[in-house]
């Protein structure tokens, strides 16, 4: 999407914003709020911990604030710890000035109750910020307005992931409906792909997380089939779950078939994500669904078991072309509380720090480091790592929490081509992303049972996958769902769409 089309779509939140203004939302600033352009404006930041805490005063540390004309203040917390210090420092109200959040029910009940600034209004006077794709913002929105500025990643990430070289012996193609996938996935199980003359390999495998999360395995797998993505709005208004449509169906029923023929582990229901990926990288699986930028590392994994290995990526095509489930697009929101950040012109000084973050010079800096130290220009215009190693110990702590797009104001990065095409399938991608529409409705029943009635769901389809439960059992089971609070969820869901297709 064009930068024009951009600025009209965040136009449309400003309006809206500006009219909430009056309201409790964004406060004119007062005479006096003006920030000194001389003096480095002082910014308190919550961090997640990526490898080891980088040290006071480092390079990376005072590039930023010399290009930003800031004095940081960063407070890093372990990823294991984070989501709770969040909710501690929301409860104390000892708030940085910009602090990373999750979009989850208690967050977004603090952003209805204006615990945050409403950012939406202002993004069209930041250049960087107002010219990225609308999509991200809608995703984060609340009752319409956008209460922070996302930390981007990319919507359409999910490709095909395979063994070329099982295909190629086996004389087939990359799969692109139920049948064929069967018949690849039975081939490569039966038929010696890798041809050590054992029966030790699978087409692919399931893990117990197959259904869980915005990264579900099954969601990725059913849209490219044709299914929606998590609910679907119908014809009539009703909004309802995957797992009531009919595409969606027939990738359980085909899971059930390969478990019954044993074309797929047996201990899918127990083994963790990890010990599947184990497998992929010691030559036993030749197909999965996973990020397409992966299989440049998935690839260098297998190399060391099988030089001969060939890994190769492509979208994710079904009997509706390629359709790609689209993901929130952010690795999490940052928001500028009220309590910490007490004036329009400090909101708009602390937007600006962000929106410098992503200024070629920035950009580069938390996508490839420092030139000669971290990377090289190449003679072709691209950059090239010089120390890969020395870049994720000094720079990746940065770049995984603050804002960037890669491709976005820095130079591509020269890689084996199988990292190029994943960049390229990802890039993509974009344009077969399939939203989740009911990425942003509100519910009350979900935002108190929603994980509840998620695991009953998570807990049925393993059953009938495994032949516990039979056609009828299974729709006994989404009943009982509905009775356990899952209509009354599609109901609200329901009524918030028809709020929002009225205004």
């Amino acid at each position: 999407m064009n930068k024009q089309k951009a600025l009209a779509s965040l136009g449309v939140l400003v309006v809206a914003g500006s009219v909430a203004a009056g309201c409790g939302g964004v406060k004119q600033s007062a005479a006096g709020d003006a920030i000194s352009e001389t003096t480095p404006f002082p910014i308190s930041i919550a961090l997640q911990q990526v490898g080891d805490i980088p040290a006071d005063g480092n390079e990376i540390s005072q590039t930023i604030e010399k290009y930003t004309n800031t004095k940081l203040n960063i407070q890093w917390i372990p990823g294991s710890a984070y989501d709770d210090k969040v909710n501690v420092m929301i409860a104390s109200n000892e708030i940085p000035k910009l602090l990373k959040v999750q979009y989850v029910p208690n967050i977004v009940n603090s952003m209805q109750s204006g615990l945050f600034w409403e950012v939406g209004p202002y993004l069209k006077e930041f250049k960087n910020l107002s010219a990225q794709n609308p999509q991200f913002y809608d995703n984060i929105q609340v009752d319409g307005k956008v209460y922070g500025v996302p930390i981007f990643s990319e919507i359409a990430r999910a490709a095909i992931v395979y063994r070329k070289d099982w295909l190629d012996n086996l004389g087939l193609q990359v799969p692109k409906s139920l049948d064929e996938w069967y018949n690849v996935i039975k081939a490569m199980t039966l038929n010696d792909p890798d041809k050590n003359g054992k029966n030790d390999t699978y087409g692919t495998l399931l893990f117990k997380k197959y259904n869980e999360g915005q990264t579900s395995l099954t969601t990725r797998f059913a849209v490219g089939m044709g299914a929606p993505n998590k609910w679907e709005i119908t014809k009539d208004g009703n909004v309802i779950p995957e797992f009531m449509t009919q595409e969606y169906n027939d990738v359980l029923k085909f899971y059930r078939k390969l478990y019954e023929e044993k074309l797929i582990n047996q201990d899918f229901a127990v083994l963790d994500s990890t010990e599947a990926d184990k497998m992929f990288d010691s030559g036993r699986a030749g197909i999965k669904i996973a990020v397409a930028n992966t299989a440049k590392s998935q690839q260098d994994r297998l190399s060391k078991v099988d030089p001969k290995a060939i890994v190769d990526v492509a979208p994710l095509e079904g009997p509706k072309g390629i359709r790609v489930a689209g993901q929130t697009g952010n690795s999490g929101i940052y928001v500028i509380p009220k309590s910490s950040v007490k004036t329009e012109a400090e909101v708009k000084r602390v937007l600006k720090f962000l929106d410098q973050l992503m200024d070629p010079e920035m950009a580069t800096l938390l996508m490839r480091g420092i030139e000669n130290k971290h990377y090289v220009k190449t003679d072709d215009n691209r950059t090239e790592f010089k120390d890969f190693t020395l870049f994720q110990r000094e720079v990746k702590p940065y770049r995984d929490n603050l804002p960037y797009i890669e491709g976005y104001n820095v130079a591509p990065l020269k890689d084996v081509p199988i990292g190029e095409k994943g960049n390229k399938v990802t890039q993509e991608n974009m344009k077969f992303a399939i939203p989740n529409p009911a990425l942003t409705f509100i519910s009350a029943t979900y935002s108190e049972r929603g994980k509840e009635l998620e695991q009953m769901i998570y807990d049925a389809q393993t059953k009938y996958i495994m032949g516990k439960l039979d056609d009828a059992g299974y729709q006994a089971e989404i009943e009982k769902w509905k009775k356990a609070g899952g209509q009354k969820l599609m109901d609200e869901y329901k009524a918030e769409h028809d709020k929002r297709v009225k205004k």
